[in-house]
């Protein structure tokens, strides 16, 4: 059954090593169940249910990328897509969560409409790469700003707007320490770098005495208080359609460049360098995200952690069916998830930044009207807060110096319509 399912001898891999690779991906994943409640519960989200909403998110879209599409890619609520809906989004509609789900599920239905169609990657590989790598940086510099403050590092001021904070106190020091044993453990190789982090500093709290002891196991919490809870009025339309719009468009480079990377290491790209079961693979995504938003969480994409499996071995969908099993089992880890103090979670956040900011060395700096607007997009993300606000600064500063510098045949369709639409979103508001 499994031969003919994931066919296992045409990879050339094994049932073993494909359960290896599934335990090895989901250990490096893992630390989304306790940073995704702590992130959410920030926009009034009750966190044990959106606990419960991660991993069965996160199982249903992996167990279908593994059954559907056959690729060894795991899904779970994207880092930056998590803060973006909860320090961004919910405010801007007037701190109505509910109404964030209906527009995570909007973006999700127009994702599975595009992946559906060629406006898919004519949208991808219309958008300029300078801006494609300045995204993924400015969400990862707003992660670290979140998980700076998280850890007590920087704290607000009326004078400078942020400032240190009690670099001696606990929580300071252990969310420091968490911090470099997730470096060096990652230098190192180690499996599950970012949860072994979490759970010795979570660990170190309990000794301290900031944590009460907690129950590891116990009776998965209830998910009522976000299932099925989103609706869709009650904000003006350019704040939907400014949410809406940037969900779809992080969450279709987000997917289209993991997708890529991923099969890219596994072997999975055929000879024009294409993904294999592109149209499969973006559809799970895109129906991850829309039940996701239906369970009470932000949007679920591909994980590149899936490419510490593919290092072990994994080659089919079922390294993702182990993955997606394993989420199932971790429902009755909730108490201890409830137990993480949000300081343990935060070096996790500057740990997925310092992976997310890679890609700025692959702009070309000698040419500035590249550059510059890579640069704007980059720090304007953390610096407004919103990674929309950031996107359609650097949109707009990317028109505006092309035209400028007489090379407006660079400003394509997509690029114009873009800047356009923030511009015309700004006199709005």
């Amino acid at each position: 059954m499994l031969e003919k399912l994931f066919g296992l001898k045409a990879h050339g891999t094994t049932l073993r090593r494909e359960m290896v690779a599934g335990a090895t991906t989901f250990l490096t994943m893992a630390y989304i169940m306790f940073v995704n409640p702590k992130i959410l519960a920030g926009a009034g989200l009750d966190p044990g249910a959106v606990f419960m909403a991660t991993c069965l998110a996160s199982a249903f879209a992996t167990l279908l990328m593994g059954l559907y599409a056959n690729l060894p890619v795991a899904l779970a609520p994207g880092m930056g897509m998590n803060a973006y809906f909860a320090f961004t989004v919910v405010p801007a509609l007037g701190g109505d969560w509910r109404l964030a789900l209906g527009c995570a599920f909007l973006s999700g239905l127009m994702f599975v409409t595009l992946s559906a169609s060629p406006a898919r990657e004519w949208l991808i590989n219309a958008l300029p790469r300078s801006l494609k790598l300045a995204i993924a940086a400015g969400i990862g510099f707003f992660l670290a700003l979140i998980g700076f403050a998280n850890a007590g590092v920087v704290v607000t001021s009326p004078a400078t707007l942020i400032q240190q904070g009690a670099l001696a106190s606990a929580p300071v020091l252990i969310a420091a320490g968490a911090f470099v044993l997730m470096f060096a453990l990652a230098a190192r190789r180690v499996t599950g770098a970012v949860l072994i982090g979490i759970v010795t500093a979570t660990a170190a709290a309990v000794a301290a005495g900031l944590q009460p002891v907690p129950a590891v196991f116990g009776i998965p919490p209830s998910l009522a208080p976000t299932f099925l809870q989103l609706h869709f009025g009650g904000a003006g339309a350019a704040a939907v359609g400014t949410a809406v719009f940037t969900f779809l468009l992080v969450e279709m480079l987000d997917t289209s460049g993991t997708l890529t990377a991923v099969a890219h290491q596994a072997g999975l790209l055929d000879g024009n360098g294409r993904l294999v079961n592109a149209r499969k693979a973006l559809l799970s995504d895109a129906l991850g995200a829309t039940v996701g938003a239906a369970l009470g969480t932000s949007p679920v994409t591909a994980y590149i952690e899936s490419a510490a499996g593919v290092q072990a071995g994994g080659r089919t969908g079922l390294t993702a069916v182990v993955v997606a099993i394993l989420f199932l089992l971790s429902l009755f880890l909730a108490p201890l998830a409830g137990a993480v103090p949000a300081y343990a979670t935060a070096p996790a956040l500057v740990f997925v930044a310092a992976l997310m900011a890679r890609g700025l060395k692959d702009i070309d700096w000698s040419d500035m009207t590249e550059a510059a607007p890579a640069l704007v997009t980059a720090l304007a993300i953390p610096f407004t807060y919103s990674i929309a606000a950031g996107i359609g600064i650097g949109f707009i500063c990317y028109g505006a110096i092309k035209l400028a510098s007489g090379r407006w045949r660079e400003v394509n369709a997509a690029v114009a319509v873009i800047a356009l639409a923030f511009m015309a979103e700004v006199a709005l508001n």
